[in-house]
């Protein structure tokens, strides 16, 4: 039996749709996924979670959808997830990347199947190419190139997992706040328009969580940007709604490139 632990956006009800069988569904406190959870996770009781688990026939996990640092109330932790907290506590201190690393790996100590979402459903990672009517420049690909650069540079200090490039000079970079964030920040940049988003996995990053995703919605904010187009890094970017998400792209007049790493 699986079960999909989700967190924010589109990606765990995409995966509750694909899949043949209904999993048990899951969400992490302070979530808002699009499905209905009969389940909730939190650090603070991660035993119990467990327990609820194994109670209902659960051998795989999978934890779809984004999800920020939590917040953590030392004064709900039990007695019995105590243990694990620790762990967690002290890999925090490398990075929220360390901390997912020995959450995944507590699971598989208890029994659990780690299944990542692309696994699920294939179709999330588009084959390489151009997929929009919209072509790259060339110095949309210098731009491409320069930026996944900065991206392997700034994913090994864990900070994020896009950035954007104009005219070979990195304008902005994902922090903590999100993806839309950054690029809600363009919205009052200074110098008008242009650049090259990119999106990428870290560097050394366990691709069965935490996978980068884009969708529609993503289209929409680069084009409100003032940007020129999107690029993402073949077989580590899903692309939710792919054909909405090209049609978006299309119709906003920028590219949706899948480079191949």
């Amino acid at each position: 039996m699986l079960a999909l632990v989700a967190g924010n956006g589109g990606l765990p009800g995409h995966l509750a749709r694909a899949l043949s069988e209904q999993p048990v569904l899951a969400r992490i406190d302070g979530t808002s996924p699009e499905i209905e959870a009969e389940l909730i996770f939190r650090l603070e009781r991660i035993a119990s979670f467990m327990d609820a688990l194994k109670t209902r026939g659960v051998t795989e996990l999978c934890f779809a959808g984004a999800v920020r640092r939590p917040e953590f109330d030392p004064g709900e932790v039990e007695s019995r997830s105590k243990p694990f907290i620790d762990r967690i506590m002290a890999a925090l201190g490398k990075g929220d990347d360390g901390a997912l690393t020995i959450l995944l790996q507590m699971f598989e100590a208890e029994g659990f199947v780690i299944r990542a979402a692309h696994e699920l459903a294939p179709d999330l990672l588009p084959a390489a190419g151009v997929l929009t009517h919209n072509q790259p420049a060339p110095g949309d690909k210098k731009d491409a190139a320069r930026a996944v650069a900065a991206l392997e540079a700034i994913g090994v200090a864990d900070i994020g997992q896009a950035c954007v490039v104009r005219l070979g000079q990195v304008i902005a970079v994902e922090t903590g706040f999100g993806t839309d964030w950054m690029l809600e920040s363009l919205n009052r940049r200074p110098d008008g328009s242009g650049g090259t988003f990119v999106k990428a996995p870290k560097p050394g990053q366990d691709r069965r969580i935490d996978l980068p995703t884009i969708g529609p919605g993503t289209a929409a904010r680069v084009a409100k940007a003032g940007l020129d187009g999107i690029v993402i890094e073949a077989g580590g970017v899903m692309v939710l709604d792919r054909e909405e998400t090209v049609k978006a792209a299309d119709d906003a007049g920028i590219f949706l490139w899948v480079r191949q790493p």
